[in-house]
């Protein structure tokens, strides 16, 4: 039996948050994130989109593309909120939820809890009930499986819908650029060019064998959703994987004591946030990046959890100073736990903080 999922995503959701609750910013190129000459935007508003703003992108570079560009400090908080008024609608139709992100999920919908046949009638409902209760608009999309339905939320935003049927699955995936596959990443889709493979149709020419003697492990996954085929159900309370903070600094960091006065607060904050969920750890992971950009990390497991505080700060701590002495200025850091265990199995997404 083909299954019936739907993919949610809020449009522009942090911003359009931002919009909703101060009126003088609708209709307006609006950032979220810092506006120093060092931040960098954490979501874009779509009438900033329209000048080419993107999350992810420095803030001195947005402003470049945007004069008129009006930044707002998160309010991580606010948007825990929405997050949960919104799930909460979600399960009002089924159980089967998989959050992504606090502004998306997959909804499995083959037997939901009101007994609706139709999974598009299900979407527009989801759909309505979010503007009512939030003010804020969602997109989404219906297909069989969760790569398609991915690919289908993504067609009319903002504010839209979009349904691939099982009979057009195959040929709208053979006319996709394999760019805009989730799943397939810059890195990946510069691979696959190198290799000849532009569209959803080259990729689908490709064996079984060859794609996994160039891509592993995840070969078996690009042949199958070449042909449309995803059997991944979606999964509710899906395992957290890792717990993190990073922060990016005014000013470029050269000596190890000032980095690991910045480093004390990282550490400070992930672990408040795992004492409070009960959630253990065995791994820490160091990030670096440099004035050039150029990343790296650090890594240790240690045989038993990290106990205390004072232990995960020693932990981290240790791998900062065999970076040193660095030759370039450090720009940011990032403190991440894994291999988790407690109530970390009870969590829906891997987690990023960030100051």
């Amino acid at each position: 039996m083909l299954r019936k999922i739907i993919h949610v995503d809020m449009d522009a959701f942090f911003a359009s948050v931002e919009q909703r609750d101060n009126p003088d910013l609708r209709g307006k190129p609006v950032a979220v994130g810092g506006s120093a000459a060092r931040g960098v935007v954490a979501a874009a508003s779509y009438e900033a989109r329209k000048f080419g703003v993107r999350s992810a992108m420095p803030s001195i570079t947005a402003k470049r593309k945007c004069p008129e560009l009006i930044f707002v400090p998160p309010r991580f908080e606010a948007y825990r909120a929405v997050s949960q008024q919104i799930h909460a609608i979600f399960a009002e139709h089924t159980p089967l939820i998989e959050p992504l992100s606090l502004d998306e999920a997959y909804l499995d919908v083959t037997d939901n809890l009101q007994g609706i046949p139709v999974a598009t009638a299900i979407a527009e409902m989801i759909r309505a009930k979010i503007k009512a209760e939030t003010g804020l608009t969602a997109s989404a999309g219906v297909s069989y499986n969760k790569f398609l339905a991915k690919l289908a939320s993504g067609q009319n935003k903002p504010d839209g819908l979009f349904v691939i049927t099982p009979k057009l699955g195959p040929a709208f995936v053979e006319g996709l650029p394999v760019r805009k596959f989730h799943g397939v990443g810059p890195a990946t889709a510069d691979k696959m060019a190198r290799l000849g493979i532009e569209t959803g149709a080259d990729l689908r020419e490709q064996s079984l064998a060859f794609l996994e003697e160039k891509f592993g492990k995840a070969g078996p996954y690009y042949y199958w959703i070449a042909r449309g085929i995803d059997e991944r159900p979606v999964r509710a309370n899906r395992e957290r994987k890792s717990v993190g903070a990073e922060d990016t600094f005014a000013s470029d960091l050269f000596n190890l004591e000032s980095a690991l006065k910045e480093l004390a607060p990282l550490v400070g904050k992930v672990w408040s946030y795992c004492e409070e969920r009960s959630i253990q750890c065995r791994t820490v992971t160091l990030k670096v990046k440099f004035a050039d950009f150029q990343q790296i990390t650090r890594s240790r497991t240690i045989g038993g959890v990290i106990e205390a505080q004072t232990d995960l700060a020693t932990l981290a701590g240790t791998l900062l100073e065999q970076v040193f002495p660095v030759s370039k200025g450090i720009r940011l850091l990032g403190v991440t736990l894994s291999n988790l265990s407690g109530r970390a199995a009870e969590a829906d997404r891997q987690m990023s903080l960030t100051i």
